[in-house]
């Protein structure tokens, strides 16, 4: 007996859910953690969702703005985030039909090796420009980020998901 998981029919994504959910992921990253190096990056998090699920609409011109935004609020070199989300989109628009095929720990699998790739290119450049190396502990933060894969994608599809109300007069 083979179980399969229920296909769910979503409703098109309104400009403004996206809007929305990068404005939260900012204001998390801006929080005063920026030291632990524990924390998962959420803007790169949910970049990596929206270049997934909506290539056509969040691109690379998205991720070098946001990136941009994260240089000038944490006061880094200008262009390092600008940079790795950039690789970021284009990874996860190249990989997007990939991923979704598969089950939700699969694709936090994906998601891990994408973003400790993108990590490791960020901890060069910054190495590059002058700085010390941080550690191996900066690979925990996108560890984590795959972890909280299922959850966010979860959240973030709540308001495209249809009701489940039954209706004998709708077609579908």
């Amino acid at each position: 007996m083979v179980f399969e998981r229920p296909q769910y029919i979503l409703l098109p994504v309104r400009v403004s859910t996206i809007v929305i959910s990068f404005a939260i992921a900012l204001l998390l990253n801006f929080l005063p953690w920026k030291d632990l190096t524990l924390v998962p990056d959420f803007v790169a998090l949910t970049l990596t969702f929206w270049c997934v699920r909506q290539p056509r609409l969040v691109g690379l011109g998205v991720a070098w703005t946001l990136g941009l935004l994260m240089d000038t609020g944490n006061g880094v070199l200008l262009g390092e985030h600008a940079l790795t989300y950039s690789l970021i989109a284009f990874f996860a628009i190249t990989l997007s039909r990939r991923i979704l095929w598969f089950p939700w720990l699969q694709q936090a699998m994906h998601i891990a090796a994408l973003l400790l790739s993108v990590q490791l290119v960020g901890v060069g450049v910054r190495m590059a420009a002058g700085g010390a190396f941080p550690g191996w502990t900066v690979l925990v933060g996108p560890l984590l980020a795959a972890l909280l894969w299922p959850v966010l994608s979860f959240v973030l599809l709540a308001p495209q998901r249809r009701p489940v109300e039954v209706d004998d007069t709708r077609p579908i």
